[in-house]
């Protein structure tokens, strides 16, 4: 035998017999625990809502909000099948209330955001507040509060749900908690909130109501849609992003979720964007107008065109690259917040 066989020999009896003790070499998996660029299992994909919707529909005639708790249809990742994850740290699903009914009250550790798609007149309640839900509304859940959803609306009202479900899943860290009431009891009038803290003013003497998450838990479409119609008149339009805004913690600065961040942009008319990638995963929902995005990883490329209601997910150091004839506007959600708290996130612009 040779000395290479004979050292292989070794390595492979050296492995045998440290097995039953849970021990295992690093040097056999390092180039994957350690790889030279980021590797997600994540693929890109795109949701169709004249394709989901019908689905949606049927969910509604098959089981009730209440049966269902939250009747949601979540968006899977297509390497994801089974895990309930858009992105290895993130969950999106879109959720359906019909007229009369209500989602029970419940509260957990994952926070939450919910981003209005179809239908006006449904609410959602959050410790004692609602706010009624209308399209383009990005509305926060903090974690473990009490929340709740119900619909005065004459028709379906659809939204967006995403959570750090796989983030905190990770950590082992989830708990819920479901409510004796059906419902919460309405303690303040809608817009409190808002009013309190929405006017780059508050209150003199103050505690945040919900720790490191904004106190503002609904941020209206028609205020996001007017500072992004004033800017694209006035100011320098990116190369890349076109016109993006972060929504913010008003008492911080800083984002509006510890685990997750949201963006509102709009690209003009004619826009036909650079390439970028970053290391926080993205799902977007197309909020109005029409586009296109070519996402690519390597040799890979995929194009999706877009239209409104759409939804779509740009995994973590993909390329991506957007386009409108028209001009459209799109809320998008990452987590963001993470990486940067973990000193971790990278972004780069290409040329």
């Amino acid at each position: 035998m040779n000395a290479p066989d004979r050292t292989a020999q070794t390595r492979q009896q050296l492995y045998r017999d440290m097995s039953p003790h849970d021990l295992t070499p690093l040097w056999e998996v390092l180039h994957a625990l350690v790889p030279q660029k980021p590797a997600t299992p994540c693929a890109p994909a795109l949701w169709k809502y004249d394709e989901v919707r019908p689905f949606l529909m049927r969910a509604g005639e098959a089981i009730t909000a209440e049966e269902a708790v939250r009747r949601v249809l979540i968006l899977e990742n297509p390497k994801l099948r089974g895990q309930s994850a858009v992105t290895q740290s993130l969950y999106a699903g879109l959720q359906l209330i019909l007229p009369g009914e209500i989602a029970p009250s419940h509260r957990h550790t994952q926070s939450a955001l919910r981003f209005i798609v179809e239908g006006s007149g449904a609410w959602t309640a959050v410790d004692g507040e609602r706010t009624t839900m209308r399209p383009g509304d990005f509305i926060i859940t903090p974690s473990w509060t009490w929340h709740d959803h119900g619909s005065e609306a004459d028709g379906p009202v659809v939204w967006l749900d995403g959570l750090d479900i796989p983030m905190v899943r990770f950590f082992d860290a989830g708990f819920a908690e479901n409510n004796a009431d059906r419902s919460q009891q309405v303690n303040r009038p809608e817009g409190t909130s808002f009013a309190r803290f929405g006017h780059n003013m508050a209150p003199v003497r103050h505690e945040s109501p919900y720790g490191a998450t904004s106190p503002i838990f609904s941020y209206p479409y028609e205020r996001s849609r007017e500072a992004l119609d004033q800017l694209e008149r006035s100011a320098p339009v990116d190369a890349w992003d076109g016109v993006k805004l972060r929504y913010v913690n008003p008492l911080t600065g800083g984002w509006p979720m510890p685990t997750i961040a949201t963006f509102m942009q709009r690209l003009p008319a004619g826009f036909a964007g650079k390439a970028w990638r970053q290391t926080d995963g993205a799902v977007y929902s197309v909020v109005e107008g029409s586009g296109e995005i070519v996402v690519g990883q390597g040799e890979s490329e995929v194009r999706y065109a877009f239209g409104p209601r759409d939804h779509f997910v740009v995994p973590s150091w993909h390329t991506a690259r957007l386009s409108s004839g028209s001009g459209c506007v799109l809320f998008s959600f990452s987590d963001r917040p993470v990486h940067q708290a973990l000193g971790i996130h990278r972004e780069e612009r290409l040329s």
